[in-house]
């Protein structure tokens, strides 16, 4: 488990946000944000009131960062790279989960690092991390603004011989009458636009190495936008199945024997491939990683 208890035995009283400050050389905002959490134990009572005073027995939740040896394939003094396997999580899940990015980066930078965007658990790739808070900051607003320039590769089902601009606005899922869906096609919808590049042509398979490159950055952007031109990326179990499909992944009912059969590979066959960036100085970077079709399951 990721997350250990602490114990301290305290004198004297004193508010609760001040004594997280105090002893784990957080901020205010941050001291605050880990009593909402429910981290802080005073008396065997969690904390709910930031200002309250505490004292005697106090109980803190903290995070123990461990690694597994992944390292960066690129780094400055204010940010470095990771190429993050597929199946490892940006964050934590919860308190019980035992491993994500975040472990490593904390593990390698301290606290104050912190990952500046995310990609999807099953996607492999590019992921940049800020080292200190003024990077995450200024890395944080470039991707805001639109200024960050990403690629991806991907394998999807069926044949593109052409370049394909897809603008199909996108909206957060409200409805879960069928399915647990995160985001649709919608015309009310935001904005949403992916460029779409056919790089191979495998006939046996019948599907096609892409190149997308999405021009805004919305949640599941290329998953769905794939799906809704009636190219669904191979091992996509959400976009591109059918709704009993989707739904026993998403409760956890879906062997992956069943997945391979059903979607082609036991894993999203999407990949963060380039990233690039002005950071004080201009930045291009290319993954190490390879997208192989040697990864589905279904062709070995």
């Amino acid at each position: 488990m990721s997350y250990k208890i602490k114990k301290f035995k305290v004198e004297r009283k004193v508010k609760a946000f001040k004594f997280l400050m105090e002893n784990f050389d957080l901020s205010m905002k941050e001291a605050q944000r880990w009593i909402d959490k429910k981290r802080l134990y005073h008396n065997g009572e969690i904390v709910i009131k930031k200002p309250l005073d505490i004292s005697g027995d106090i109980e803190v939740i903290i995070f123990v960062p461990t690694t597994r040896g992944l390292e960066p394939i690129f780094e400055t003094r204010d940010f470095a790279i990771y190429d993050k396997p597929s199946g490892v999580l940006i964050h934590p899940a919860n308190r019980f989960t035992e491993y994500s990015l975040t472990h490593e980066l904390k593990h390698r930078y301290g606290s104050m690092a912190n990952i500046t965007h995310r990609i999807d658990k099953e996607t492999s790739g590019l992921v940049v991390v800020a080292k200190h808070k003024e990077a995450e900051k200024g890395i944080k607003k470039l991707f805001e603004n639109r200024e960050v320039k990403k690629s991806y590769l991907a394998y999807v089902k069926g044949k593109i011989n052409n370049k394909i601009f897809i603008d199909a606005p996108i909206q957060k899922n409200r409805e879960f009458d069928e399915i647990k869906l995160k985001v649709q096609i919608d015309e009310e919808g935001k904005s949403s636009q992916t460029i779409v590049e056919p790089l191979v042509y495998h006939d046996k398979e019948d599907i096609t190495l892409i190149k997308a490159t999405p021009l805004t950055g919305r949640q599941h952007q290329i998953r769905v936008h794939m799906f809704h031109v009636k190219h669904p990326i191979i091992g996509d179990p959400i976009y591109g199945v059918d709704v009993k499909t989707a739904d026993d992944y998403l409760n956890g009912r879906l062997s992956e024997e069943e997945r391979v059969r059903l979607t082609g590979a036991s894993r999203l066959m999407l990949h963060a491939n380039t990233i690039g960036f002005k950071y004080k100085n201009q930045f291009e970077i290319v993954s190490k990683m390879k997208l192989s079709l040697s990864t589905l399951l279904k062709h070995p």
